[in-house]
Formats: C-alpha cells, structure tokens, sequence
C-alpha cells in the first residue's frame, strides 16, 4: 500500500488566498468598465460623464453606475431622444478584456 495521503479539505486555504487577488480583479474590471462607460458617454455640460462610477456589490460582483437621475434616458431614450447606451455595453461589451484582467488577477497570466 502507498503511503499516507492527505486528502484533507483546503477549501478554506484556497479561498483565504484567492481572496485578495479576485478583489484586486474585480475592482481593475470595474476601472475599466467605468472607462469605457466614460468614453461612451455624450457631453453636454459632463455631469454625467463625471457621475459614473464603479462600486463593490459583494465579494464576487462590482457594478458600474451614475447617480444622475436623467441617466436612464439617456441609456434608453425617450420618445424624442434615441438612446445613447454607455452603461450596458460597457459592462457586457468588453468579456475578453475582462476576462484577461481575471486572469492575470488570478495569476494566469494575460
């Protein structure tokens, strides 16, 4: 019989470890949605392109936003505006940019 194996759980060591390099991740995605929304976005006065912002949900998500209020026509349109989306697109638009920060948050390289 082989030697003595230690199949004991790590799961809490994994995770202790990971900890810092996925919020390191996380926060240089939201740096970088937050960009992209900025770039997207159409200047008048630049309050809203100035309010765009990217916050900590939880462990595990980061948000990009704005506390203008008028935001949201300006994603969606009125009925006598077209919509101008910057939210959207740069949360879901750039997934291998994204994923390329993960990695190399993670220690996978670029």
């Amino acid at each position: 019989m082989a030697g003595n194996v230690d199949v004991s759980d790590h799961t809490r060591e994994w995770l202790s470890a990971l900890g810092p390099a996925l919020s390191r991740g996380l926060e240089e995605v939201g740096l970088a949605a937050e960009g992209h929304a900025k770039a997207a976005c159409p200047v008048d006065t630049g309050r809203l392109r100035d309010s765009i912002t990217h916050a900590r949900l939880d462990a595990h998500h980061e948000a990009i936003g704005t506390n203008a209020g008028y935001a949201r026509y300006v994603e969606l349109g009125t009925s006598r505006a077209d919509a101008q989306p910057l939210l959207a697109p740069a949360a879901s638009g750039h997934p291998s940019e994204y994923r390329a920060i993960m990695r190399a948050a993670l220690g996978g390289g670029a």
